[in-house]
């Protein structure tokens, strides 16, 4: 398995805002980085009630890149977790015809749930809460790596 990290907060600078045109130079391959990519996992926090400018716009400016591939989330806030933010991106991925898994790592009151090191204060729980949602992410990752190859998606 290949991990690869795309950090929105640095692409978002080279994508603009209006989707009239090609985006402009959007880092090196995003989009057929996103393309070859089997799954996906979201680190979002939650601000407003709701997910950041800059990964919306990330999201927004691939489409097929998303199709018939399934999403995990880890996400941070206050009292929710930024489950609220997981909730509007669920819906999102939806439209993107990407299949969102149920179980999410999410970190309430985020400032005060880590150590000094960055390491998590509850360290088994959010470790099974990653096995989980990890443990479903390789499972639709592989039915639908396989669907794929049987038969093209189309939308």
């Amino acid at each position: 398995m290949v991990v690869e990290t795309v950090d929105s907060a640095e692409v978002a600078a080279t994508l603009p805002l209006e989707m009239s045109a090609p985006p402009p130079g959007e880092g090196p391959g995003l989009g057929a980085r996103l393309a070859s990519a089997d799954a996906f996992v979201v680190v979002t926090p939650e601000y407003n009630h709701s997910y950041p400018a800059a990964l919306k716009n990330l999201i927004d400016w691939h489409h097929k890149e998303w199709h018939a591939k399934p999403v995990g989330f880890v996400s941070y806030g206050g009292l929710s977790g930024g489950l609220r933010a997981v909730e509007h991106l669920r819906g999102v991925f939806a439209e993107l015809h990407a299949v969102t898994v149920r179980d999410t790592v999410s970190f309430h009151l985020a400032w005060s749930a880590f150590d000094d090191e960055g390491r998590p204060l509850d360290a088994e729980g959010a470790g099974g809460a990653a096995k989980t949602m990890l443990d479903q992410l390789a499972w639709w990752g592989g039915a639908l790596r396989a669907a794929r190859a049987a038969r093209p998606y189309g939308s």
